[in-house]
């Protein structure tokens, strides 16, 4: 089973930009996937707000998050090829056959994919592939980071919830 980088952000004060940010990425997506830690099945799927939002179901939109910047918008695919959903919205349902085990899985295979996708570029190359038209690697780092962060809180208080309850 495949892993996050170990390298966090305190160990990156000092080096260039992107290390920081890729440590920053790396390190909330770690903290995304790990919030399935010690749950049941029955857990990571119960619905505590009116949206689609479950702890499971926000691992698996993050594995669409990961699609959409690193994939769409650097190989300019469309969803459909990429194998993804449409909307944001419907990247939150959850199918019979997703598990914790699976969505985990995916998630951390779609982290994988994105790092080598970037691998080859700078932070001041453009992607063309999304609607907004090129942007920056540095920009959608920051725009991921940004949403990682608010789903990492979402994370934290529904598993505040679901341990409460």
């Amino acid at each position: 089973m495949s892993s996050f980088p170990a390298t966090s952000p305190e160990d990156v004060t000092g080096q260039p930009f992107r290390v920081q940010f890729e440590a920053f990425l790396d390190e909330h997506r770690g903290q995304l996937n790990a919030c399935l830690d010690g749950l049941t099945e029955q857990q990571a799927r119960r619905s505590l707000v009116p949206s689609r939002t479950t702890l499971l179901g926000l691992v698996k939109h993050a594995t669409f998050v990961e699609k959409v910047w690193f994939d769409e918008a650097i190989t300019c695919r469309s969803r459909a090829e990429i194998g993804i959903p449409a909307t944001p919205d419907e990247s939150f349902i959850l199918h019979e056959d997703d598990t914790i085990a699976t969505v985990r899985q995916a998630h951390r295979e779609a982290c994988e994919s994105s790092r080598r996708a970037t691998s080859s570029l700078g932070l001041d190359d453009l992607v063309y592939g999304n609607r907004r038209g090129p942007l920056p690697l540095r920009w959608v780092y920051l725009h991921v980071l940004r949403e990682l962060a608010q789903h990492c809180g979402h994370a934290d208080i529904l598993r505040e919830q679901l341990l409460a309850g």
